[in-house]
């Protein structure tokens, strides 16, 4: 389960001050699309079209609910190598299905919506929790916690229940089928986009164009966590052939050459134009970049094995007393709760509208739920008015019905990578429209209702962030620092004296720190021989170090969005980091790629 790991290189907020709300034209500007934007619409546009097209031939679209809920999980794990995404995706469908059979199963049980919305919440943050806990990467738990909501306000008799199961595990494995289908054309696609990424990265930050004070910081930890992607993707592969071998030892060098960039004070021009023609040539089709030296056909991995406990132990280390999850989750439930029952006394009709909203708005601090929040009204505004103009043709007839759903789930994957509120402007009828395969209701309810739900739960899931703080934030802080602190005294060992073997103090606090990287690796080549580029001891101290560093801003970036937090230690945050970056720096020096260039 922990191989659908994902880590966002997303720019963030990187000055040891409290952040502060962006302005509204913050919030609302568009970001330039995501790389593999379209693979996430496309999966999903076919996962979803193909059981659908059945049920009609079938006479059976009211069922076609249960379906979407097993193919919406083809929207996860696109960025893992095709063999960990055939490891994670069924977890993901397993958990979808859970959460559907609680909620079909209490709707079955009780009429009492009061006992509906309560389950849905506490589904909600177990779905909060778990998709933190094993960090499954985009869309998160918001897909889930969407189908689940929307099953517990379904009635039906007890006896049916396999069925619709049995109905969304169909959907499941269509998902899955459609995810790995393109591993038959380009079966190192994600591996590829992942060194391409380092190596853009790595290029920004050798063109110089962010030279100076915060910029030229924020290149560096960019480049540091992208890199850092890159190793862990690069770690999920297993090969099994000589061939697969090779490539996984040329994106491994070319992942050392992005790292190596770290090493570079100036500007360097050439070297930034070779990057960026290296990941060119891995975003494309054609071969693998040529680098030196050239990797034989049976190379031994520069990568350590993976230590720690990984699957169930992993996420339940995640989950322990103590966790920052835990106040997350805490949030979740009341907030959607909360959100649920003051749908219900305001006597809107859907009610599960409102607990879907209070679980979307919640993200890692309260400053970034307030945004959040914001935009999904925006959104929901817009996309009422787009789905009144959408409705007339999708009651045309039910091909116009699923046509309409499946352009508008298209739409909204595409916009969400530009700004989450433009996604709820296609997100908003989308949702609209699946409920068009139960029964049809005039559009005046559905909008209003729609909107009451929006307000209601974006407000009420603002409140229990006020009302739930997470105290332990600041707490993870100062766990980051330690890490940092155990990470830069082994760097500086290993420039003392390049020969030491594995640090088995730091190994040791490291495996007993539970917010420590389960990736990190260690060991010899399984042939005993020195890696060219370092010892793979040498390897697992830049990781370290740069694990630490990531980790460190990310905690600092929550626990600065968070009200009511003992003042955060900025000096000491702003030392270990110039520390850590120059050690790191000094590190990726010592790489025969950087002494070369």
């Amino acid at each position: 389960m922990r191989e659908g790991n994902h880590h966002d290189t997303s720019v963030r907020p990187r000055t040891g001050a409290r952040v502060q709300p962006l302005p509204l034209k913050g919030m609302l500007r568009l970001r330039p699309y995501g790389d593999i934007w379209h693979k996430p619409a496309l999966s999903v546009v076919v996962a979803t079209a193909v059981p659908s097209l059945v049920l009609l031939v079938l006479d059976r679209l009211d069922l076609a609910v249960y379906a979407s809920a097993g193919a919406l999980c083809a929207l996860y794990g696109h960025g893992l190598p095709y063999a960990a995404r055939a490891r994670t995706l069924p977890w993901v469908v397993a958990g979808m299905l859970a959460g559907t059979g609680v909620a079909l199963l209490t709707a079955s049980l009780t009429d009492s919506t009061v006992i509906r919305v309560a389950v849905a919440a506490l589904i909600a943050a177990v779905h909060r929790m778990l998709c933190d806990a094993t960090r499954i990467g985009p869309p998160g738990n918001v897909v889930l916690t969407f189908v689940a909501a929307s099953c517990a306000f379904i009635p039906q008799p007890l006896g049916d229940i396999p069925g619709h199961l049995a109905v969304g595990l169909a959907g499941g494995v269509m998902a899955l089928l459609v995810c790995l289908a393109p591993a038959l054309v380009r079966p190192h696609g994600p591996e590829r986009v992942a060194t391409a990424r380092a190596l853009e990265a790595a290029a920004l930050l050798r063109s110089g164009a962010r030279e100076k004070g915060h910029a030229r910081a924020a290149a560096r930890h960019d480049t540091a966590a992208a890199v850092n992607a890159a190793w862990h993707t690069l770690l999920l592969l297993r090969p099994r052939t000589a061939a697969g071998f090779r490539s996984r030892a040329v994106l491994e060098r070319l992942v050392e050459h992005a790292e190596a960039a770290l090493a570079g004070d100036r500007a360097d021009h050439a070297e930034a134009v070779r990057l960026r023609a290296w990941a060119r040539a891995l975003r494309g089709n054609g071969p693998l970049p040529a680098v030196e030296p050239e990797p034989g056909p049976h190379v031994a991995s520069r990568l350590p094995a993976r230590e720690g406990p990984h699957g169930f132990r992993a996420v339940l280390s995640e989950l322990r007393p103590g966790s920052p999850l835990l106040p997350i989750g805490a949030r979740v439930a009341l907030g959607c709760t909360l959100a649920g029952w003051g749908s219900m006394a305001a006597g809107v009709g859907h009610p599960y509208w409102a607990v879907v909203t209070a679980a979307s708005v919640f993200q890692a601090n309260t400053s970034l739920s307030w945004q959040r929040a914001l935009q999904r009204v925006l959104g929901n505004l817009a996309g009422l008015v787009l789905f009144t103009a959408i409705l007339p043709v999708s009651r045309i007839g039910p091909l116009a019905l699923i046509a309409s759903m499946l352009v508008c789930q298209f739409l909204t994957e595409a916009a969400m990578t530009r700004n989450y509120w433009v996604g709820n402007v296609f997100l908003t009828p989308m949702a609209l429209l699946m409920t068009e395969f139960a029964v049809r209701q005039p559009a005046s309810v559905l909008v209003a209702d729609r909107w009451l739900d929006t307000c209601v739960g974006a407000g009420l899931g603002i409140l229990s962030c006020l009302l739930v703080t997470n105290r332990r934030a600041g707490g993870r802080v100062e766990c980051a620092l330690r890490r940092v602190a155990r990470a830069e005294a082994a760097a500086r060992r290993l420039q003392a004296d390049p020969n030491a073997g594995p640090n088995a103090d730091l190994n040791a606090d490291l495996n007993a720190d539970p917010d420590a990287d389960r990736g990190a690796d260690r060991g010899a080549d399984r042939d005993g021989a020195q890696d060219p580029a370092g010892t793979r001891e040498e390897a697992r101290v830049r990781r370290e170090l740069a694990v630490a560093l990531v980790q460190l801003r990310e905690a600092v970036d929550v626990a600065s969005g968070e009200w009511w937090q003992r003042a955060l230690p900025e000096e000491e945050v702003a030392l270990a980091e110039r520390d850590g970056h120059r050690l790191l720096a000094e590190l990726a020096a010592g790489l025969p790629l950087a002494r070369a260039a």
